[in-house]
């Protein structure tokens, strides 16, 4: 079976990216965990699906990124964008902040909430009441911005994740460069955050092992220098990301739909095909967890929820209120395999390149460093 690779919450994960910049801002109470330069303007880029391995296969691709002073990160667990960015913005592990998967249950009301898209009618300042960094930065003086595009200005995720931030809309390069050039200027010490979505969307429609990928990694590449450029040149840039990504063939496909020994006893299937939270009909945990582990074999981590939990997977932690947003079986693929459900969810059945699992290609992520002078 592939070693699962452990979130290093508290000393190198996500989560501490933003605590360590206001460390490095001097916000006071901030401890700069990650050791970075001090400075008073930072700028952190975040490329959605930038896996380490990734990054260090296809090195000739991205000359710029990969001449950077960098050392790896692991996302949370699971290794998908509405957690991670969450950590990111809260410097918090999942089992406090409390979004725990591409979709999971509302306890409440039995409704699947995807927290990309938040379909359900949830505050998400009450489903995630915790401050942000922002919040902190911004409280201290630091001109606080997040560049990203237009549409997400009013998502259930940006109040969740990125409150504390003044919004900057932006959906092509040269509008992301301007607003960066501008908000890197603002007051006497600064903080903006730039998101590009474009490798982790050819990653799961092309396969992040394609030539398309690849491309667009040198398209990301250009798009850092650029970035680069329009700081002030005393300003620090940051380079990270959200998850890495894995490829699965067809084949590997297990169609949770085609197959009812996977569907009995189980209420709602959350989570995505790579981790999976299985929500069961009360007193049928142990029948759902037996029936996984019996067809998967070693191609799967299958955990009760307790079990996950005393793993470490959501953090130290897990408050009571997220505790039951958790699946009551974990479903977590180590092999290459991706657990789809082809009636429930037919545009998740398609995708190639796919991520949310504990492997070293989906959980490690670079943390890249441009100090400028």
């Amino acid at each position: 079976m592939i070693e699962p690779v452990s979130p290093q919450y508290g000393g190198g994960a996500l989560a501490d990216v933003l605590p360590s910049v206001a460390g490095a801002l001097s916000v006071p109470g901030e401890s700069n965990l990650l050791g970075l330069p001090d400075a008073s303007r930072y700028a952190v880029l975040l490329f959605d699906g930038l896996g380490w391995n990734l990054l260090k296969r296809y090195a000739e691709a991205a000359p710029y990124l990969s001449s950077l002073a960098a050392r790896s990160l692991t996302a949370g667990v699971p290794s998908t964008t509405a957690v991670s960015l969450t950590s990111l913005g809260t410097g918090l592990p999942p089992g406090a902040h409390g979004i725990v998967g591409y979709t999971s249950i509302v306890p409440e009301t039995g409704a699947l909430l995807n927290a990309l898209q938040w379909d359900a009618p949830v505050d998400p300042r009450r489903w995630q009441p915790h401050g942000t960094v922002f919040d902190r930065v911004a409280a201290a003086g630091v001109a606080t911005r997040n560049v990203s595009k237009v549409r997400f200005e009013k998502s259930g995720l940006t109040a969740a994740a990125f409150r504390g931030t003044a919004h900057r809309g932006a959906d092509t390069v040269e509008d992301r460069l301007d607003a960066t050039r501008f908000a890197s200027r603002e007051g006497q010490s600064s903080l903006v955050y730039v998101y590009d979505s474009q490798l982790d969307y050819i990653g799961h429609q092309q396969g992040c092992d394609s030539w398309q990928w690849q491309k667009e990694l040198t398209a990301a590449d250009t798009f850092a220098q650029q970035v680069r450029s329009a700081l002030p040149r005393d300003a620090v840039l940051l380079v990270t990301a959200d998850h890495g990504m894995i490829d699965v063939a067809p084949e590997h496909r297990v169609d949770l739909d085609a197959e009812p020994a996977l569907t009995d006893g189980v209420s709602l299937i959350g989570g995505e095909s790579r981790f999976r939270h299985l929500y069961c009909v009360p007193g049928a945990e142990a029948d759902v967890l037996a029936a996984y582990q019996h067809r998967l074999g070693d191609q799967a981590l299958v955990l009760s929820r307790a079990e996950a939990v005393d793993r470490g997977w959501f953090g130290a932690t897990v408050e009571d209120r997220v505790s039951p947003r958790l699946g009551d079986v974990i479903v977590a693929t180590l092999g290459p395999v991706a657990l789809v459900a082809s009636r429930r969810y037919p545009q998740e059945a398609g995708l190639i390149g796919l991520h949310g699992s504990l492997t070293a290609d989906e959980m490690e992520i670079p943390l890249l460093v441009d100090a400028g002078y």
